[in-house]
């Protein structure tokens, strides 16, 4: 007999690679490995052996990894593999009992019975024996006075009669007493409505939808119709479907109707996964997911994961299993909490560039800087960013603050690499880090190492090795590069075996100047050879593109803001939950209203009515702009100095200060006024104001009320995977095929679609507060195919009008 497979396996083999093997081996061997694990247990094919155990160069040849590495880390594999080999030789189930004639009565516990029935025992017969109907036990009138008739002869002391007043009958739908009714908002008033139609109380009402053996209690239905509580977990909802289908109400009538309608469901069952990931897959499980099929819970997780709580994308599946293992060199004027904070959603720092690849591995560093590479690293950042350059040097360009902390995280991944050893699982090289100085750049055999082995890392090469390139070039440019201009730092050199020799070195401290010159130009020549061959791996419009591809992409992504506004819990029973979505709300409307960057967005100032707001020069010092009430125009409006800008010298600004009026269009004052006058207090709770019109959560574990880029971002994804993405299994959510995404996307929704609709780039830069040539690089390729046929569509319009 075939054995039955356990359809939570594969989940046990994936979550196993995430957590163990990926501490030990690059993501992409992560990936092969899974892979062969779960077509190994859906063929039903043990991994190979030997006679001294697991055959591993014949198992790393089929998973793509070097066997030494593989053997080198069994350890880490081999409890996966035994765990394997014990499921494909588990012994087949046993068939379940064959049922016993309907002629040969039997008790509880499975046995035969003898002929006859005890007293007392209910029977479900008929009509009642239907889901949750309970029959009370009736006396057939006609043995009456002659039990043994129909008990097989048991005495009348034991099948006594009944004193009192007989039960009522309990039948599976009631007839309703009156059919018209006028139909009540909130959930407790339409359960006490449709159980006076049907003439039933609490208890007769609770003993026609139990079962045997349920923990349902009938206080709970009392509680329900006073409206102190409602239905949360699994069982309770599953009780709301039986009273549904009892009083013939539509499916889910009593579902919309609950005080919170969007809130998760408690209760459900998922053994093997940890309590962290639970919370986050039950918002989007099925009320009940515990009744359904095993596989069919399988699919259901798996599509969970790989839709809305990771995104399905190529990019997302090795940022995941790249951030597992750390590697960058941690520099002290690099290593400040601002872009700690901010690096952790890399995905969303290059606001400007959204063709841009961008490092997964940017947050934060695995090792700290010796003090030599250290103050090396502080002596470039201070000739990058300083006012005035030190005298005796030049320099072409100045970093920022944003820029210069970025750079340095860039190098630090280099030396990190570097510095990694060659049989852990970031496979570096395994420099000594004491060793390490600036001066190790000037070699062309160490940048064709880093590049070559990002390459290795991810598969292809990308526009990220073409910057350090660039950077590469620019640090050695004649005049200007800093390290050309810092010989010195060449009596830090030692050897490197495979790359650096000694007589290189002697080479490069007798004539520095040409050791930099020759690094220039392999820089340049290598930087035009990638950028033949280099690929995109993050593709920016990936997880809106069917919001991209609507014909209006504006009114598409609307959805999910109708969506929040559906699913909004009810004020006065859940005060934080509906503050949450009202500021939900706004961060897309705004976002849609006004095209600004997220950082914008998220620094904007907030200027209650009748308060005196903040001048220019004021906010050009805080570099950030204000939400405030113009009482000439009787509007809402941003005011936003240019200084505040990533592209503040754009000519889209001309130094001028931004300023837009927000429409009061489908009740967005209202929406502004609830949350400054209710809403936003109740988030804030008794933390101190940061004058930011968006604020977090206060809670126990987070007493600082401001966002930074990662929990505004986060804020964003998480009002995307709730409301935005439509579940199939849970009829939730707006939009089918939309993935998760940052703020940053809002701005391409809009270009995408004024360029649609007018064909222009140049209005289209002006909803996004850019230029033309912005526009037509990023978004040239939404621009409708058939452009006669907008020119058609604006002439028309004369001979409509006519």
């Amino acid at each position: 007999m075939p054995n039955r497979p356990n359809a939570r396996f594969p989940r046990i083999i994936a979550q196993f690679c995430r957590q163990r093997a990926a501490a030990a081996f690059p993501p992409r061997e992560v990936e092969r490995l899974e892979e062969y694990l779960v077509d190994c247990f859906r063929s039903g094919k043990r991994p190979p052996m030997v006679s001294t155990g697991w055959a591993w160069t014949e198992i790393a040849t089929k998973c793509g990894i070097e066997p030494e590495h593989l053997r080198a880390k069994k350890e880490c594999v081999a409890p996966l593999l035994l765990a394997l080999k014990r499921e494909l030789e588990r012994a087949p189930y046993r068939e379940a009992p064959k049922p016993i004639s309907s002629s040969q009565p039997t008790t509880g516990a499975g046995r035969p019975r003898k002929n006859g029935t005890a007293s007392g025992t209910g029977k479900r017969t008929g009509e009642g024996a239907g889901r949750g109907e309970i029959r009370d036990p009736i006396i057939d009138p006609k043995t009456e006075h002659n039990p043994t008739e129909s008990t097989g002869g048991i005495s009348n002391k034991v099948l006594r009669k009944r004193t009192g007043p007989k039960r009522k009958l309990r039948v599976h739908s009631p007839p309703a007493l009156w059919d018209a009714w006028e139909e009540p908002d909130a959930f407790h008033e339409a359960l006490d409505l449709h159980m006076h139609r049907h003439g039933e109380g609490s208890y007769a009402l609770w003993a026609s939808i139990i079962q045997p053996g349920e923990s349902f209690h009938q206080t709970t239905l009392y509680a329900w119709r006073r409206g102190t509580k409602a239905p949360r977990n699994a069982e309770s909802l599953d009780m709301l479907t039986r009273i549904e289908a009892r009083y013939r109400l539509p499916s889910g009538y009593f579902k919309a109707k609950l005080p919170h309608p969007s809130r998760s469901t408690s209760g459900l069952s998922m053994p093997g996964i940890s309590t962290s990931e639970r919370r986050r897959l039950a918002w989007h499980l099925p009320d009940d997911f515990d009744v359904r099929p095993e596989t069919e819970q399988e699919e259901i997780l798996q599509w969970v994961r790989d839709k809305v709580i990771s995104g399905s994308t190529d990019y997302r599946r090795f940022q995941a299993a790249a951030i597992k293992n750390r590697y960058g060199v941690r520099f002290a004027c690099g290593s400040s909490a601002h872009r700690r904070e901010e690096a952790v959603h890399a995905v969303d720092l290059d606001e400007d560039d959204p063709q841009a690849d961008l490092d997964p591995e940017l947050a934060g560093g695995g090792v700290n800087a010796p003090p030599a590479l250290d103050e090396e690293m502080a002596r470039l950042v201070q000739f990058k960013t300083s006012t005035l350059t030190t005298i005796g040097y030049q320099r072409n360009g100045v970093w920022g603050e944003e820029t210069a902390a970025q750079k340095v995280e860039h190098l630090g991944l280099l030396f990190g690499a570097l510095a990694a050893k060659p049989t852990g699982p970031v496979q570096g090289f395994g420099m000594r880090l004491t060793d390490m100085s600036f001066a190790h750049l000037v070699f062309p055999a160490v940048w064709d190492w880093y590049i070559q082995w990002r390459e290795r890392r991810r598969g292809f090469y990308t526009n990220w090795e073409i910057d350090m390139l660039q950077v590469a070039a620019a640090l050695t440019r004649e005049k200007t590069g800093w390290l050309r201009q810092t010989p010195e730092l060449a009596n830090r050199l030692k050897p490197i075996k495979g790359l650096v020799s000694f007589q290189e070195i002697d080479r490069a401290r007798a004539d520095w100047g040409e050791a930099c010159t020759q690094l220039h130009q392999h820089a340049l020549i290598r930087s035009k050879e990638l950028d033949r061959v280099a690929r995109v791996h993050r593709d920016p419009f990936e997880p809106i593109l069917p919001v991209l591809e609507a014909d209006s992409p504006l009114a598409e992504y609307r959805k999910i803001v109708d969506e929040i506004i559906r699913l909004m819990p009810d004020e006065k029973r859940y005060p934080i939950s509906a503050a949450e979505s009202v500021r939900s709300i706004l961060m897309l409307r705004l976002g849609l209203h006004t095209g600004l960057r997220q950082k914008n967005l998220r620094q904007l100032l907030v200027c209650p009515r009748g308060q005196v707001h903040l001048t220019e020069r004021q906010l050009a010092n805080r570099k950030c702009g204000e939400l405030r009430w113009n009482d000439r125009d009787g509007a809402w409006e941003l005011f936003i100095p240019a200084s505040a800008f990533k592209n503040a010298t754009s000519s889209f600004f001309g130094k001028n200060p931004f300023r837009l009026p927000l429409p009061d269009l489908s009740g967005l004052y209202g929406f502004i006024d609830a949350y400054l006058g209710r809403h936003r207090g109740r988030l804030l709770r008794n933390a101190r104001d940061p004058g930011t019109f968006f604020v977090k959560t206060v809670k126990a574990t987070s007493a600082d009320p401001s966002y930074n880029q990662t929990t505004f971002y986060e804020a964003w994804r998480l009002t995307i995977q709730r409301f935005g993405i439509y579940n199939p299994y849970t009829g939730r959510g707006a939009i089918k095929g939309l993935l998760p995404h940052g703020p940053h996307n809002v701005r391409d929704v809009l270009a995408t679609h004024v360029l649609k609709q007018t064909g222009s780039y140049e209005q289209a830069s002006y909803a996004i507060q850019d230029t033309p040539d912005v526009v037509a690089k990023h978004y040239g390729r939404f621009l409708p195919t058939d452009k006669a046929s907008l020119a058609a569509q604006v002439l028309n319009k004369v001979w409509q009008a006519a």
